[in-house]
């Protein structure tokens, strides 16, 4: 028989690689809707469906091990001993993907009292005896022993499973120097740490190989250890009974009984209906039609997702009274989409779950009188359109939407306002998933429903496949929000709506109003900022004696590193960091003229940069006509604490209190037919929290004497009277004390303040001594957080932190980190938005012109109209100040001018 006409068996080490993609897979990513994890479970079938795809195996095999336990144990209590516990987001993964390779027809074995290495040891010499090309896909370094001339080894590399290096015979004399069936007797003498098998001491590879080249076998070596002279041949001869037991452990049994045969796991035809209902179960969409494809059942799969889909209605076009006339008889939630082109309504189309009415005589719709189920309409968008439609949509009757905000800016700008907005399906769906938000309505339809949300090809100019009409889109919008408010716990679902919702509204109207902004003053200050950087550059020219691109990582590297003689920075994977921070650091620690012109070019071209950004987005709103102002769009599910981030441009990165940040913001300016700006921030908002959260009787003292926060502090840490706080003592409590609130180690807070770490350790012991309910309100809360898997607001926002129970040290520091944070920036975040949209609402309510233009940190800043100052001060001062009923007072600062600068306070 020729090589290519020989059968090729598969068999595959289950456990290890589902393990290996555990690891490999962020579990975050990776989790059903109820709560399973199922990155192990993906990473190994992604693999295996490459793997047979790539072989075209004629027969397979999966083998798993029953328990830690096997006869190895027995004769070796101490056998992999050592292995940690197994993570709990792996636990329940092995079983679930043993029913996703039943559903797939392929084989799976396991032994009581047997390792899944000896069934591959069993099978690999059973297929090569029957004339087999055998693959033996494992991450196992024992079975590099079984690699002989019909037995090739596929071993996954260090980053999991994704790629699988190829060992047959040579390859391994390649890598060890020795034969494969000689491998076990180099893990002998070394040891295998993984597996509790202590080795000779101070012998690592090359020796163990050295050795087995003079002797020729281990036994040999083992007979002749009294030649082995130094201190390894000491160690070799004391530990002799440690080598012999190795070898008698990693030795493979290829004979186990086994029951099925070599010629029982031939390939076998997959069960469509079976894979697509474990695979939709884990919600593993893209696998499917993988899967399908490997197995040649696509058209079986595509009968059984055809006969599981829903149908989708056929939407009518009634006429303006008939549509009116429906959706005023609406009893139920509706489904709405507005299609948004040039920012303005192109078609309008709705949903409901009950029918249609009978056309009127003068209507076009196509109803028929009799229908049942859900209905779709949908139509152009025409003055008439407009007109019926208007009372209804700013009615109080319940709308569910899908991002709603730009198609509530088209409505506003073509005259109309919503009322009634119930749910949107993007901005519930983050709030159950801020880590990793579905981004689109499509997204949403293939996690919640299971389906695929008809799409256009974009790419196409004439597509070969039709969207989603409006109508049919409002349909999936309401499907998906049934499903999505099923998950929302009550706590979560009162933030969507008495949170989320009603800022979404006041967004959309501050997004229309934009923020005047001087073109002249951004100019200017450009101008300075392009010669300072010019004039900087030539400086470190000099300095240097010539010139080089001071924006080229790679030859500032050069610059610092060899020319200069720096101390390297931290290794990146292109020499050493020269990023802002590190190289700031350098220079404290080693100053040198080059590196202070270089950081000095970098923060003014940074800047430069900024205000480029702000000048080019001057120009206003498209859809309604240049206006001179800039209108960002806020992004409300951008953040996993809940607060606001802008784009286009990025308000958020204006630098704050510095001269540079000053100059910025006199750019922005009140606007025509308005009198000035307010600006309204909280003070120290997040240490008022953690005042509230903590019950700390100390800060609530300090907050509500009114006090000075960080000198009460500082003189109960020092032990001093109030007036006798330094600067230098305030400024270490205020970084202690917002440090707390980030996690800073004192490692972290030594390197802030520039102290020794022994001095920031002593900081925090004293702070702890005197503010001890902190301490043990930031413990109790990652604690808490440890048993639910999520944090959450005053308000209940939750945040959900799975990492918190991560084996891997680095994610589990980081999360514990990122826990203490959450509740009081996710509290802050809340409080803001509550305020916002309270003043928003109460300017239209009390008929005022003013508007809030901008949210940014913990600052609003508002366009006051003549003659309405006090009117809107009184507002501000009270909504700011009751948006939260904590146990402290919310300070709010107001200031007022004629541009955000001098509006400061």
């Amino acid at each position: 028989m020729t090589d290519s006409a020989k059968p090729t068996l598969l068999v595959v080490d289950g456990h290890s690689l589902a393990y290996r993609a555990f690891y490999a897979l962020p579990v975050d990513n990776f989790s059903t809707k109820d709560g399973q994890h199922t990155n192990g479970i993906y990473g190994f079938l992604a693999m295996l469906i490459n793997l047979i795809k790539a072989e075209k195996p004629t027969h397979i095999a999966v083998a798993f091990d029953t328990s830690r336990q096997s006869f190895r144990t027995r004769v070796y209590p101490e056998y992999k001993v050592n292995r940690s516990e197994t993570p709990s987001e792996f636990k329940g993964q092995i079983p679930i993907l043993q029913d996703c390779l039943a559903a797939m027809s392929i084989q799976v074995l396991q032994k009581e009292d047997i390792e899944a290495d000896d069934i591959l040891a069993t099978l690999a010499t059973q297929g090569a005896e029957a004339g087999f090309d055998v693959l033996v896909c494992s991450g196992d370094r024992d079975t590099i022993q079984l690699v002989n001339d019909d037995v090739t080894l596929l071993y996954p590399n260090v980053q999991g499973v994704s790629q699988l290096k190829r060992y047959d015979r040579q390859a391994v004399i390649d890598r060890y120097g020795v034969p494969p069936e000689q491998y076990p007797e180099i893990a002998a003498l070394v040891g295998e740490t993984s597996d509790n098998l202590p080795g000779v001491p101070k012998v690592g590879e090359k020796t163990a190989v050295k050795w087995l080249t003079q002797f020729g076998s281990l036994d040999a070596l083992l007979e002749g250890a009294d030649k082995i002279t130094g201190v390894v041949g000491g160690n070799l001869r004391e530990h002799l009974d440690d080598v012999r037991r190795n070898r008698a452990l990693n030795r493979l049994l290829r004979d186990v009984e086994l029951p099925l045969s070599v010629d029982d796991l031939e390939v076998r035809p997959m069960d469509a209906q079976a894979v697509r209902d474990i695979f939709a179960r884990l919600e593993f969409k893209t696998l499917i039609p993988r899967v399908a494809e490997l197995a040649g059942i696509e058209q079986q799969m595509a009968a059984v997702t055809s006969a599981a889909a829903v149908p989708m209605p056929a939407p009518v076009e009634p006429s303006a009274a008939d549509l009116r006339a429906w959706l005023e008889g609406a009893d139920a939630e509706v489904g709405v989409t507005v299609v948004v082109e040039g920012g303005l309504p192109q078609r309008i189309g709705f949903s409901t779950t009950f029918p249609m009415p009978s056309p009127s005589a003068a209507g076009t719709s196509s109803g028929d009188s009799g229908r049942v189920g859900p209905a779709a309409a949908e139509a152009s968008w025409t003055p008439e359109i407009a007109d019926a439609l208007a009372d209804w949509l700013a009615s109080d009757a319940p709308k569910v939407f899908a991002d709603a905000k730009p198609q509530v800016k088209a409505l506003r700008r073509a005259g109309l306002r919503l009322g009634g907005l119930a749910f949107d399906v993007i901005v519930a769906g983050w709030l159950l998933r801020p880590s990793f938000p579905d981004k689109t309505l499509a997204h949403l339809v293939d996690r919640y429903l299971d389906e695929k949300l008809p799409e256009a090809d974009p790419t196409q100019l004439v597509p070969e496949t039709e969207g989603a009409t409006p109508g049919q889109l409002s349909w999936f919008t309401l499907r998906v929000a049934e499903e999505v408010r099923g998950e929302l716990p009550p706590s979560v679902a009162t933030v969507l709506t008495d949170i989320e919702l009603p800022t979404l509204l006041a967004l959309a109207d501050m997004e229309l109003a934009g923020v005047a902004v001087s073109h002249d003053t951004l100019a200017a200050f450009s101008g300075e900022l392009g010669a300072r950087a010019d004039a900087l550059a030539q400086a470190a020219y000099a300095a240097i004696g010539r010139e080089v691109n001071l924006g080229s990582p790679k030859q500032l590297q050069e610059v610092l590193f060899d020319d200069l003689q720096l101390p390297k920075t931290r290794k990146t994977k292109t020499g050493y960091s020269t990023d802002a921070a590190v190289l700031a650091d350098l220079q404290e620690t080693n100053p040198h003229p080059f590196l202070d012109l270089l950081l000095q070019h970098r923060e003014a071209t940074k800047l430069r940069q900024i205000i480029e950004s702000l000048d080019s987005a001057i120009g206003g709103d498209k859809a309604i006509g240049a206006d001179g102002r800039i209108h960002t769009t806020y992004v409300q599910t951008g953040s996993q604490t809940g607060r606001l981030s802008s784009t286009d441009p990025n308000l958020q990165n204006i630098p704050i209190r510095s001269e540079e940040s000053g100059r910025i913001r006199s750019a922005f300016v009140v606007g025509e037919g308005y009198e000035t700006l307010l600006t309204a921030d909280y003070s120290q908002i997040e240490m008022r929290i953690m005042a509230h959260l903590s019950e700390d009787p100390g800060l609530i003292e300090a907050f509500n004497s009114g006090e000075d926060l960080h000198r009460f502090v500082g003189a109960r840490v020092f032990g001093v009277d109030p007036q006798d706080v330094t600067p230098a003592m305030r400024t270490k409590v205020k970084a202690m004390s917002y440090g707390l609130v980030y996690g800073l180690s004192a490692f972290g807070l030594s390197k802030q303040l520039r102290i020794e770490q022994s001095e920031a350790k002593q900081l925090m012991m004293e702070y702890f001594a005197r503010f001890g309910s902190v301490r043990d309100y930031l413990r109790s809360s990652v604690e808490q957080a440890r048993i639910d898997g999520y944090t959450e607001t005053i308000f209940g926002r939750r945040r959900p932190f799975p990492d918190l129970a991560s084996p891997n040290r680095v994610l589990r520091e980081n999360a514990e980190r990122a826990a203490l944070n959450a509740p009081i920036q996710g509290s802050a975040a809340d409080i803001m938005k509550i305020a916002l949209f309270h003043i928003h609402d109460d300017f239209a309510a009390s008929g005022l012109s003013s508007r809030v233009l901008l949210q940014i940190h913990d600052e609003l800043v508002i366009e006051i109209a003549p003659g309405e100052w006090d009117a809107a001060e009184q507002i501000v001062h009270a909504r700011m100040g009751d948006a939260a009923a904590l146990s402290v007072p919310l300070d709010v600062q107001i200031g007022r001018g004629g541009d955000w600068h001098s509006a400061g306070h």
